[in-house]
């Protein structure tokens, strides 16, 4: 394993939890450009997409840090260089978020909204592919390289994500 630059981007990789065919070779692809370009992917540990995406990663040596929602870090996906047992549940999400620099949703449910949500209101960058929504501040992507590209130009630049109303009326 390479030595990890402290220096490095981290980039969260966050979506469905459970595997589906459409998205797995895009998430395969984001985890791969995320570790050609030098950057650590911290996602939940677990299945489906974030399984996928540390797989890109790890076939071309990246490095991989999974913060898990239970107990045990024997509960971590074979991908998972580093993996954070919380014992919190979704609450873990909280920890991805702010370990991360930017995210990166692929597809995704509740758990990724809550993952865009908190990071939208907290400044930090969201670039997604292929959502099942349409939320404000969220950059939308076309391939995996331009989510990648795009994600790591946030971070270089520090731009944050438009201001967006706090109530909703």
């Amino acid at each position: 394993m390479e030595r990890i630059d402290v220096g490095s981007p981290i980039i969260g990789v966050v979506g469905l939890g459970t595997s589906q065919p459409e998205l797995k070779v895009v998430a395969e692809e984001v985890g791969r450009e995320i570790a050609r370009k030098g950057a650590v992917l911290v996602c939940g540990g677990l299945g489906g997409v974030m399984s996928d995406a540390a797989r890109g990663a790890k076939e071309i040596g990246g490095i991989t840090l999974g913060i898990l929602p239970g107990p045990k870090t024997e509960e971590a996906n074979e991908f998972i260089d580093f993996p954070i047992a919380t014992n919190m549940g979704a609450a873990r999400n909280s920890i991805i978020v702010h370990t991360a620099d930017v995210l990166i949703a692929i597809g995704g449910s509740y758990g990724t909204l809550s993952e865009i949500a908190l990071a939208l209101k907290i400044g930090k960058g969201v670039v997604a592919l292929q959502p099942n929504f349409q939320i404000p501040g969220v950059i939308l992507a076309n391939t995996p390289v331009g989510a990648v590209d795009e994600a790591l130009t946030l971070v270089e630049l520090g731009r944050r994500p438009p201001q967006i109303c706090e109530r909703v009326f």
